[in-house]
């Protein structure tokens, strides 16, 4: 009697060891079920896209809608399908949950912020907050990196590009903050943080509407802009433009949150591949940055998981059959470490050539803001590791805690030690 060969059994998903180190987890999927059906925490059964061709093809198929409403699950399951409270807010008109035509009219309203010209101007603010922020820890010789500067640099950020008063934006951070804390936790919290937004959105759209010039000045901030637009036969309703102005916040902050955390710690546990990008620094040259932040995306990027999408009809992905309505949700972190699309994927190097990652997605949901993103973790690095030279972790990584959460990777807290600057 001969032995059967046993099915190998998938590992568990989404505990806390998973989310120190998901990778292991991810290779195991590519090479045993790529397409892999799995009940959520919440609940909600989805599948789970881990290879990098079936990642590109389902990140383009727009038989995967964005719409929620496609979803077959009961009503009550909907509410766990996105960003907690937006529904009851009134905040579902946006760019991750429209398909075209609306996705296309209200991406070209707001893309003209989001062009290599308009980052390219907003250089310098993104400069002197990120040299604003370290010098408030410089002296101490220690600092929480996640706290004290990876969260305010691209809350401050993007507040100034919507137009944010500056007095206000302390409680833009407290509110992104309760997402922050609670992105693996209660949804209570964020939600009533989404209900505060909403409600603020909606005063400073009204403020800004009565005080609207009648010609558009130079620098407008954005916030303006989609007035402006909604104003001028762009048919953007009020709803639209907090819902516009909403995600560019929540999506805006915590993915560069994360692309600054992550890629700080891979640096620091990676010191020679640290320490080449700190000489080439320090010669003036700007390549080796350039191409490490793209590696670093890839590598440990900010964004585990792509965000929701629907079977629109039955559909094949990577062999797999796909019934109408279900949910997939396309594995970025997995597709970004596929040794058939790239060599020693597991490698970190930051000379890396060959890097089509899709941490910013594919398709026509390709991450709008992705070039102040860019600008962001190339400047918040650069200027770390020049002003900070020897920084380095304060504790054992084994000690260090990642949040919770479906969709984003992010540490909790980053503690580092460096040597006081004068």
């Amino acid at each position: 009697m001969t032995d059967q060969p046993r099915t190998p059994t998938a590992p568990e998903l989404f505990t806390w060891e998973f989310a120190s180190d998901p990778y292991p987890a991810y290779a195991w999927l590519r090479e045993h079920a790529p397409v892999h059906r799995t009940r959520l925490p919440s609940g909600v059964e989805a599948w789970l896209v881990t290879r990098y061709a079936d990642a590109k093809q389902a990140l383009a198929d727009q038989r995967l809608s964005k719409n929620p409403a496609h979803h077959d699950e009961p009503a009550h399951a909907k509410g766990k399908t996105g960003i907690p409270g937006e529904r009851k807010a009134e905040l579902m008109t946006h760019l991750l949950n429209i398909d075209p035509p609306d996705h296309t009219r209200l991406r070209r309203l707001v893309s003209k912020a989001f062009t290599p010209r308009r980052v390219a101007e907003f250089a310098p603010r993104v400069q002197e907050l990120t040299d604003q922020l370290i010098d408030r820890f410089a002296g101490t010789g220690s600092a929480d990196l996640i706290h004290e500067f990876a969260f305010p640099l691209p809350i401050y950020a993007i507040c100034d590009l919507l137009g944010v008063p500056r007095e206000d934006q302390d409680d833009f951070r407290d509110w992104a903050g309760m997402m922050i804390r609670h992105g693996g936790g209660p949804r209570g919290g964020v939600a009533r943080s989404v209900k505060k937004m909403r409600g603020y959105l909606a005063e400073l759209i009204h403020r800004k509407r009565e005080a609207l010039p009648d010609t558009r000045a130079a620098g407008e901030d954005l916030l303006s802009g989609l007035i402006r637009a909604s104003d001028h036969g762009e048919h953007l309703t009020e709803n639209e433009a907090a819902a516009m102005a909403f995600i560019l916040l929540f999506a805006g902050f915590e993915t560069t949150v994360n692309l600054i955390g992550n890629g700080t710690y891979a640096l620091l546990t990676h010191p020679g591949q640290r320490h080449q990008l700190q000489d080439s620094l320090a010669r003036g040259e700007r390549g080796l940055l350039e191409t490490g932040v793209e590696e670093l995306l890839r590598y440990d990027g900010p964004v585990e998981l792509a965000t929701w999408r629907f079977a629109t009809c039955p559909l094949t992905v990577g062999g797999q059959d796909i019934a109408t309505g279900d949910p997939v949700l396309v594995v970025l972190a997995a597709a970004d470490r596929d040794p058939e699309r790239f060599a020693d994927p597991d490698v970190l190097d930051l000379s890396r050539r060959d890097n089509q990652h899709l941490g910013y997605g594919h398709g026509i949901h390709y991450c709008l803001g992705a070039p102040l993103a860019r600008l962001e973790g190339q400047s918040a690095l650069a200027t770390l590791l020049t002003r900070l030279p020897d920084l380095r972790l304060a504790v054992d990584p084994a000690e260090l805690r990642w949040r919770g959460g479906l969709i984003m990777r992010g540490l909790r807290t980053l503690p580092v030690e460096f040597t006081p600057a004068p």
